[in-house]
């Protein structure tokens, strides 16, 4: 293969627009949803991890600043959004909420698992009482 915008597009490597999920995560006890945008690590986001690195700010908080956005590929959070300094009394992102954007980040990226889940066999039911 020669290297071409051509080529490389043929091969799947440029990363699209945002892709849109659900982040599911708990809070105070309660399941709570959001429909999201996440953009796939791409050079946008590897930029932006250099850049939250040689700031010597938060690595996640950048991933998650570079990666969330709305349909149209603008960012949800900023840095300071994310780690509580835009406002102190709102404090940082809750702590579930943040690994579950972390964890869709790496699911729209293709990280981990890349086969599917075997099925589950199902599983039997025990009737409540011994046999011993």
């Amino acid at each position: 293969m020669e290297l071409s915008i051509e080529s490389l597009q043929k091969e799947g490597a440029f990363t699209g627009p945002p892709v849109k999920r659900t982040v599911t995560w708990h809070q105070a006890g309660e399941e709570k949803k959001a429909d999201v945008y996440v953009r796939p690590l791409s050079y946008h986001s590897a930029t932006s991890d250099l850049a939250t690195l040689k700031a010597e700010k938060s690595a996640a908080a950048g991933r998650i600043a570079a990666c969330v956005c709305k349909a149209d590929g603008t960012p949800v959070f900023t840095i300071p959004d994310i780690t509580g300094e835009a406002d102190p009394e709102r404090g940082p992102l809750n702590g579930n909420l943040t690994m579950a954007l972390l964890g869709l980040i790496g699911e729209v990226s293709g990280l981990g698992k890349t086969a599917a889940a075997p099925a589950k066999s199902p599983t039997k039911k025990r009737s409540g009482t011994s046999s011993s």
